[in-house]
């Protein structure tokens, strides 16, 4: 009853609920007041005002609204629903999902309860909990397009894309004009690597919704992979018009104008760098490790991306077996375990190692597949999973059927990694090695396979894991077999004969400015000089020759080397006179094939971990000699190599003799090293001690 003992009449509450159903909420929220103050122990009217000032963003006046209903009517389940949804909104995700779970008690065939409940689920990374409360709310509710778009998206997160292709395309068909389906579904389909149709589905979701800025970024994302980079860069700047905070499309602008060589924004970076990732949501750390050289900025970035993606909190409940074991059982997970550059390194460590103390067992979720290194990988491991069509919880209860000792992450941050499923503690001990140059910034990951030159001590504050100090250098290489045939001659790549080849065949996203600077610079000096770089993209080569005129540079002296089979790649190398690195992201396998082919590596050394990988190989090959110090040092060595002919034809021979004594090139040496470092961790772990950092010395 109402204080005055009158009741509202029935226009009254019509009017409430034709402002509702018309979504006029403004109006609601000022009807909905002024019933509150004539009858103000109705719950409707208070039920109304909460639903208004919610859809009005007024989040905390809401769930004040919605309490006062709870007070006026204990068993209102739709006050318990709508509290639920205010505390999601809040942030504030177990009061969420306690209201939401009275509203089920109070009636089990609640749809919406469980449709609301599994977006709590989903905000708390519980995925496969969300899950099943997405389908319980479907079973209840068949038809209901909600669950079913958000049950597409919760199975996506879990690694299972086609059951989330099958759920949002049903989301769509039931409802056409659905556009943020059809935005899920894209990123489904991108996924699944069925990128014709994910352009498709993402370019509807915009043509429904021209505000999605959401959509943008997503297509812009496919578009990347489709190769059709200067459409990308458009998406993301739309998206970026709609939503001028939204980080996610800046970071992939910025990155896609790296790889075309577009320096228009470069100046920037430095600036946006100090900000984005730190101060602003987060970012996926590997996109930036090209843009700057801060090692404790990557760390930040990892955490905050690690706190807020990757935050499970599994305790370990691994307990050490009374017996040490007699072979360590180790898997390797990675998606590139295929023709790609990770698994060209690892085929010597694949081959040779110990089998009477370590069993290793592949997890291969790669989507792309290649017969030839399965069959490698399976004529020399013990065991090869395959297991891209799992999704993570299935990844994660297989692995813990294997009883694995230690889970080895191939690929950290990069793309097309799963390495969220790490966070659910796959084995006692989890290694972070080779594919991703910095740290993962999670309190799950125990190690990282590194060397002295590459986390010094002084660097280790920047690292969450410890560090497994391989003697050498942490890169594993294999040239077994590969013999450099010397008799290729430079007209059949387009090479002036006569001329100075300065070569860099790292990635085009790797060079900045500030390389590409010092370079023309010796061209201009020295009139008999070309570069020869990779061809990356077809913007890139246009950039560049337009960056070259700029400087003055006539751009025929820069010539592009198509892509290859990594064996005519390796033979093209001695057509060369000097490999020239890039500086905050150095080459790796690309600086490992540069001195097998007998082609000395100049590099700076820089601070962060993918900034110090050559000046790692090049001591590992006893050529410190070529290691710099800073710009200027840079600059002058390779001026130096120009200059005297016969100071470059002294590295080179030292560089042939040392490719075989020096350890850079001895897969054996490195598999005994590598070995002895996991078999000393799992002694450390053996005897009930936390991770520390190893030092592996040699016999």
């Amino acid at each position: 009853m109402s204080s005055n003992k009158q009741a509202p009449s029935s226009d009254e509450l019509n009017e409430l609920l034709g402002l509702y159903y018309a979504e006029r909420f403004d109006q609601l929220e000022k009807i909905a007041l002024l019933f509150t103050s004539k009858f103000p122990n109705h719950p409707f009217g208070w039920k109304a005002l909460g639903i208004a000032l919610k859809k009005n963003n007024k989040i905390t006046e809401a769930l004040n609204a919605s309490k006062k209903v709870l007070e006026l009517s204990p068993e209102d389940i739709e006050a318990y629903n709508n509290l639920g949804n205010t505390y999601r909104e809040l942030g504030k995700l177990l009061e969420s999902e306690k209201y939401l779970k009275q509203a089920i008690k109070l009636n089990p065939k609640f749809a919406a309860a469980y449709n609301n409940l599994g977006n709590t689920m989903k905000d708390l990374q519980n995925f496969e909990e969300a899950i099943s409360f997405y389908q319980k709310a479907i079973n209840l509710k068949p038809g209901y397009i909600e669950a079913y778009n958000n049950l597409g998206v919760a199975l996506k997160e879990v690694g299972k894309f086609e059951e989330s292709e099958k759920y949002l395309k049903e989301a769509v068909k039931l409802n056409p004009k659905f556009a943020a389906a059809y935005n899920n579904l894209g990123v489904t389909l991108q996924l699944l690597g069925k990128l014709e149709q994910s352009e498709t589905y993402l370019k509807q979701a915009t043509n429904l919704n021209s505000n999605f800025s959401e959509a943008f970024y997503n297509l812009g994302n496919t578009l990347t992979e489709l190769e059709r980079l200067d459409e990308s860069i458009d998406a993301h700047k739309n998206s970026l018009k709609i939503n001028p905070s939204y980080t996610s499309a800046e970071v992939q602008m910025y990155n896609l104008m790296h790889l075309i060589n577009d320096y228009s924004l470069e100046n920037s970076l430095d600036d946006k760098s100090k900000k984005i990732g730190i101060t602003t949501e987060v970012v996926q750390p590997f996109s930036m490790l090209s843009w700057v050289d801060n090692p404790s900025d990557h760390l930040t970035r990892s955490q905050n991306w690690a706190k807020k993606k990757l935050n499970k909190n599994i305790k370990s409940n691994f307990i050490a077996p009374q017996k040490k074991p007699k072979r360590i059982k180790v898997g390797i997970f990675s998606a590139d375990f295929n023709d790609h550059p990770i698994m060209y390194l690892i085929t010597g460590l694949l081959r040779e190692y110990d089998k009477e103390k370590i069993e290793i067992f592949i997890f291969s979720y790669g989507r792309k597949k290649s017969k030839k290194w399965k069959k490698y990988i399976e004529n020399n491991v013990d065991h090869f999973l395959e297991v891209s069509d799992f999704g993570d919880i299935e990844i994660v209860s297989l692995v813990k059927k294997r009883k694995i000792d230690i889970a080895i992450d191939l690929m950290g941050y990069t793309r097309y990694s799963r390495s969220n499923i790490f966070q659910f503690k796959l084995a006692p001990l989890q290694i972070n090695y080779l594919g991703y140059a910095g740290t993962t910034g999670t309190n799950y990951m125990d190690y990282i396979v590194a060397d002295s030159i590459l986390i010094p001590d002084s660097h280790k504050k920047f690292f969450s894991e410890k560090i497994i100090y391989m003697p050498h250098t942490y890169l594993p290489t294999d040239y077994k077999n590969r013999n450099i045939n010397i008799t290729i001659k430079r007209k059949e790549f387009k090479l002036p004969e006569t001329a100075f080849v300065l070569c860099c065949f790292n990635n085009s996203y790797k060079i900045s400015s500030r390389e590409f600077d010092i370079w023309m610079r010796i061209l201009r000096k020295k009139r008999n000089c070309v570069l020869w770089l990779i061809k990356s993209n077809k913007w890139s080569e246009e950039n560049l020759y337009k960056e070259a005129k700029k400087r003055n540079v006539d751009s025929s002296r820069i010539i592009f080397a198509e892509k290859l089979s990594h064996n005519d790649h390796l033979n093209r190398h001695v057509l060369a006179d000097l490999f020239i690195d890039t500086f905050n992201y150095n080459a790796h396998m690309t600086a490992s094939d540069a001195l097998w082919a007998g082609l000395p590596v100049i590099t700076k050394q820089g601070k962060q971990f993918s900034s110090r990988v050559a000046s790692s190989l090049l001591k590992a090959c006893g050529l410190p000699e070529l290691i710099c110090k800073n710009e200027f040092e840079y600059e002058k060595l390779i001026l130096e190599f120009i200059e005297n002919p016969e100071k470059l034809k002294n590295v080179r021979e030292k560089l042939n003799k040392n490719k075989i004594k020096e350890p850079l090139f001895d897969p054996k040496r490195y598999t005994r090293n590598f070995e002895k470092g996991l078999i000393l961790a799992y002694e450390n772990y053996f005897k009930g001690n936390k991770p520390k950092d190893i030092k592996i010395l040699e016999n």
